[in-house]
């Protein structure tokens, strides 16, 4: 209920809360959904699965959506991890650990098939990525300005080196992602090749985050497989 889940059997080393960025894809969803839960059981983790749905017709803001998830997620639990996750990217490799690198945020999708297991480009932080609240707050979460450009990805690797931290990556044999493409007509190199930003990453990060953050909580549901926030 509510995508929640703990070991019967044992007491969970990592609590993580996945987070999913999300706007009417419910293939992509059921699908993910389908593998993500058994995915994670397997690896005995106490997590929440977490559906963050923004209101309204306009360009979608994924990474403020993260930063509402990261808001919310946080009154439910002391979460040892936050996993950021694209919901068409279904994880290949069972050791392919849902937990935070305890010093440095993590870049898990570091090989998805439309590239070829290969890094599209060098300071690519998009797909799965995994950071402790610590590291979250630390580079002052996601920026709130990025409206339908995906330059976002970009911004956060600046961040994490802004904030005086680095990104580790996971090795690519055990980063392994399948992106969902039911769309054959998009390809995916023009969805995922790098932006241009119009953004001085430099000198906005420090104003422009979790300390900005501002939206109207419209509902807080709790379904089978998932708990789902909307928000305007």
């Amino acid at each position: 209920s509510g995508g929640h889940y703990r070991p019967p059997h044992c007491f969970a080393r990592y609590k993580s809360a996945i987070l999913i960025a999300y706007r009417n894809q419910e293939k992509y969803l059921h699908h993910l959904l389908y593998y993500i839960h058994p995915f994670l059981q397997r690896q005995q983790l106490s997590y929440t699965i977490y559906l963050i749905q923004q209101v309204g017709s306009g360009s979608f803001n994924r990474a403020k959506l993260l930063n509402v998830g990261v808001r919310e997620a946080m009154k439910d639990e002391d979460w040892d991890c936050l996993v950021l996750h694209d919901v068409d990217l279904v994880p290949e490799n069972d050791y392919n650990l849902y937990i935070c690198d305890e010093y440095y945020p993590k870049h898990m999708a570091s090989a998805v098939d439309k590239f070829q297991y290969t890094l599209p480009y060098k300071s690519f932080f998009g797909g799965v990525s995994a950071l402790t609240p610590d590291h979250y707050m630390k580079m002052n979460g996601f920026p709130n300005t990025y409206w339908g450009d995906g330059g976002e990805n970009d911004d956060i690797a600046a961040r994490i080196h802004l904030a005086g931290m680095k990104i580790v990556r996971t090795s690519p044999h055990l980063g392994r992602y399948r992106v969902m493409n039911y769309n054959e007509e998009t390809e995916m190199h023009e969805l995922w090749r790098r932006p241009t930003s119009h953004h001085n990453t430099r000198k906005t990060w420090k104003g422009d985050g979790m300390n900005s953050l501002q939206f109207r909580l419209l509902s807080r549901t709790k379904h089978p497989l998932y708990t789902k926030i909307t928000a305007d």
